[in-house]
């Protein structure tokens, strides 16, 4: 795998910091793409990092705390950590942003949308998370088994990070054949995407380098997925379009389309008989449209799809 263009860490508040990795031109519209749970700044299919080269695009993965080089932190709600990509933005001279999520990182790029709009010119979701409170709340899936543990996460957070960290460094040597033996029990869309070579290596790399030294950001973001966001979906203004495999295993497709339906200026785009990581296949796509999205114009009105 080649390495990133730019790799390093940002100070934030509260003297931490976040590590980051840059991928196409310093020149170019920014891209903020913001990894799953589990994953690390590197998380970023090779078609897109071959496409910002291309096209002149700076896309920028960023480790979420505990996570890489990012310092350890539990934020009191998701909307916060706009605070610290406000910071990081200025340090990387980027004033206006696109912003993708996948999986875990949706919650994440919709707080940016709510917090940053006169920043923000678009946002994309692939299979994103949904709320588990308030008006927002959507029932089912997976999500429900971390409501349920939520005590037991948000005590135990720490030591279980250190464990789940161990765990990563004893396994090493096996990690490839232990994505193959996940990849067997995925719906045909998953396994056949995790089967491709680049998208192995895409993630044993960003797993592998994620993870050398800490492994806690996975269980802050359970925590804080069933937690209040600290915004609802109704102040997300600005536009968001949104992938959704139909065959998702992880967060149900129903949760797609009720985020969709509650967001002002938000598109479903259904992704055919494809699971959780279909939208990594697709990442052309969905960083083109994320381009034609720009500033909008005063008083023009939403529309919602």
């Amino acid at each position: 795998m080649r390495r990133p263009a730019l790799e390093g860490t940002v100070a934030v508040r509260d003297d931490r910091r976040l590590s980051f990795a840059e991928y196409g031109s310093r020149r170019g519209p920014a891209i903020i793409w913001m990894h799953g749970t589990p994953g690390a700044r590197r998380q970023i299919p090779l078609e897109a990092r071959a496409y910002a080269e291309r096209h002149e695009v700076r896309i920028i993965g960023i480790d979420r705390p505990g996570i890489g080089s990012s310092t350890p932190y539990l934020y009191p709600n998701i909307l916060d950590w706009t605070a610290d990509l406000e910071i990081l933005l200025d340090t990387l001279a980027i004033d206006t942003v696109r912003l993708v999520g996948l999986s875990g990182g949706g919650p994440y790029v919709l707080a940016a949308g709510a917090a940053l709009p006169e920043r923000v010119h678009g946002v994309g979701v692939l299979g994103g998370v949904a709320p588990t409170r308030g008006a927002d709340a959507a029932a089912g899936g997976i999500i429900q088994l971390a409501v349920r543990l939520a005590p037991l996460l948000a005590g135990a957070r720490v030591p279980l990070g250190v464990a789940l960290t161990a765990a990563i460094r004893l396994v090493r040597p096996l990690a490839g054949t232990g994505l193959d033996l996940y990849a067997a029990v995925q719906p045909p869309g998953d396994r056949t995407l995790l089967a491709r070579p680049e998208f192995k290596a895409m993630f044993l790399d960003d797993l592998l380098n994620g993870s050398r030294f800490q492994t806690s950001a996975p269980l802050s973001d359970l925590v804080l997925f069933t937690r209040d966001w600290g915004f609802s979906a109704a102040e997300v203004r600005v536009p968001v379009r949104w992938w959704h495999g139909d065959d998702d295993h992880i967060v149900p497709f129903a949760h797609g389309r009720h985020m969709v339906d509650r967001l002002p200026d938000a598109t479903l785009t259904v992704i055919d008989g494809e699971s959780h990581l279909g939208g990594l296949a697709i990442a052309e796509q969905v960083i083109g449209t994320l381009l034609e999205l720009g500033p909008r114009r005063a008083g023009a009105s939403p529309s919602t799809g």
